[in-house]
């Protein structure tokens, strides 16, 4: 079962939340934080969750949600009593996973943490798949800039130029583009 942190900015008592969390098999992690200091128990406590209860999202949670999924994500559940389209938005865009309007039912909790999770780990895999393709495309530029300074400079056709990359990357034990890099470097320094 996930290890689940609380957060708050509200007076509600969350009490009953870490009793229906903690009858679901949660284990729920220390004390309940305010989302000024999410990032620092985020590292400390190594939740699997994070929820959190706000009357209305404050700018100053936003940003905090926003650099919790840029430096430790973790899937995010938002219980807010504020419905605004625009506060919807600005939460799932600082990494909220689910944002849930007008109330904790305890009985729907526990299905909210699996679908929240389950959406956090499908944007991971989005993430990790777009910047496999991102780093191939970059490759390929590097690849085809060095390719068109072996053909200009050296007179070779697209082929030799490619073949002479492949064989130095391979004489190397390095990454065609890491070879493109250093041949795109040196020309560079050399003018």
């Amino acid at each position: 079962m996930p290890r689940v942190l609380l957060v708050t900015d509200t007076d509600k008592p969350i009490g009953e939340l870490r009793a229906v969390l903690q009858a679901a098999g949660h284990e729920v992690l220390g004390e309940v934080a305010t989302t000024c200091g999410l990032l620092r128990a985020v590292e400390t406590e190594r939740p699997d969750v994070v929820i959190v209860d706000v009357d209305s999202p404050s700018r100053d949670a936003l940003e905090q949600l926003a650099m919790l999924h840029a430096h430790a994500p973790r899937p995010v559940v938002m219980f807010s009593a504020d419905g605004d389209e625009r506060l919807i938005r600005a939460a799932v865009g600082a990494g909220v996973a689910a944002y849930v309007v007008d109330g904790l039912a305890p009985e729907r909790l526990a299905s909210i943490v699996q679908v929240a999770m389950a959406r956090f780990e499908h944007q991971a895999d989005l993430r990790q798949r777009l910047d496999r393709v991102q780093q191939q495309l970059l490759d390929r530029k590097l690849i085809d800039r060095a390719k068109g300074l072996l053909m200009e400079k050296r007179g070779m056709s697209e082929a030799q130029a490619y073949a002479a990359l492949r064989q130095q990357a391979m004489k190397q034990g390095a990454r065609l583009a890491d070879v493109a890099r250093r041949i795109i470097d040196l020309a560079e320094l050399l003018g």
